[in-house]
């Protein structure tokens, strides 16, 4: 099996290290190297859980880059963190033998250099804030062509938004980077809240798959309680795997079903980080759209089937 040339760019995060674990699992997956950005705690807390996640699966070869720790996004109110979904060291509040320290931003020159070095071949695959991969386009905006494609969890198209009416919350973040990167050269593949909110594992799958798949996924389960303790106060037992259905994406994409048209985000106002698409199969005449690129969301998919993946990757032996 040949293997996709990946980064992943993250926030870290308990969905987020569901994601990294499958990524680091499946055959055909290369990672390249995991960037990490401000969201779910700030990026100095990020980057020290990527690390930290890859010591405890054996994956230290792979080289974290700490990227950007704010928004490129005028006005937005002062950041704070979802520290009752992800806890207050954004794992959940497990013990974590490592320190979180200051970081020197190097995210987006690593994007660039790698995706230089490997022209057509670097899939992007960002389940935070897009600030990284903006910056990256800021510094050299002709990588964007030698990226073969770039996949996201944002966005919400049909669907209301998880932090205001209007957006999804890595999207809100940074309206105006995304907007950048929905805008580039490059193929951009949205996994929105449309899809992920039906990709649901209740706790007994989360367990079961902790004692199938072994001290790795007894690791997931363990830094998800919390996780599954805010869905439970919403009246679920068990969680939403956005990030990890993102990740799927890259190995299944038959699993999903695309809307294509160009892609606009509201980088102020009342509706910052709104999702905009303007469909290929009736197309509107407004200048706004002008010079985009034909982007794709996933407006549904195949979501047991999803979670059946999720399930044999993770607890292969």
């Amino acid at each position: 099996m040949s293997q996709q040339k990946v980064i992943f760019d993250t926030d870290p995060g308990v969905d987020d290290a569901l994601a990294l674990y499958y990524l680091l699992r499946h055959p055909g997956i290369d990672l390249l190297g995991v960037t990490t950005v401000f969201g779910n705690a700030p990026v100095e807390v990020t980057t020290r859980n990527a690390a930290w996640l890859l010591t405890q699966w054996d994956h230290e070869d792979v080289p974290v880059h700490a990227g950007a720790s704010a928004t490129m996004t005028p006005d937005m109110a002062e950041e704070s963190f979802p520290t009752h979904i992800h806890g207050l060291n954004g794992v959940g509040d497990i013990p974590i033998d490592m320190a979180a320290g200051p970081v020197s931003e190097t995210a987006a020159r690593f994007i660039i250099d790698t995706v230089r070095a490997h022209p057509g071949e670097v899939r992007l695959l960002a389940v935070g804030r897009m600030t990284n991969l903006a910056r990256a386009l800021v510094l050299d905006p002709g990588i964007a062509p030698l990226v073969r494609d770039v996949v996201i969890m944002g966005g919400a198209f049909r669907v209301p938004g998880n932090i205001t009416p209007a957006a999804e919350a890595n999207i809100w973040g940074d309206a105006l980077a995304a907007d950048m990167v929905f805008g580039a050269e490059w193929p951009v593949v949205a996994i929105p809240l449309d899809l992920t909110t039906q990709t649901f594992m209740d706790a007994a799958t989360l367990q079961d798959l902790a004692r199938r798949g072994g001290a790795g996924m007894e690791l997931v389960a363990e830094l998800s309680q919390d996780y599954v303790g805010f869905y439970r106060g919403a009246g679920y037992d068990g969680m939403l795997v956005h990030d990890c259905c993102a990740a799927v994406y890259l190995t299944d994409p038959d699993l999903f079903d695309l809307t294509r048209g160009e892609v606009r985000v509201v980088d102020r106002g009342i509706a910052i980080g709104l999702t905009l698409c303007n469909p290929e199969d009736r197309q509107g005449p407004l200048a706004d759209w002008e010079g985009r690129p034909r982007q794709s969301y996933a407006h549904d998919g195949d979501a047991p089937a999803i979670l059946a993946r999720i399930d044999q990757v993770c607890t292969a032996r």
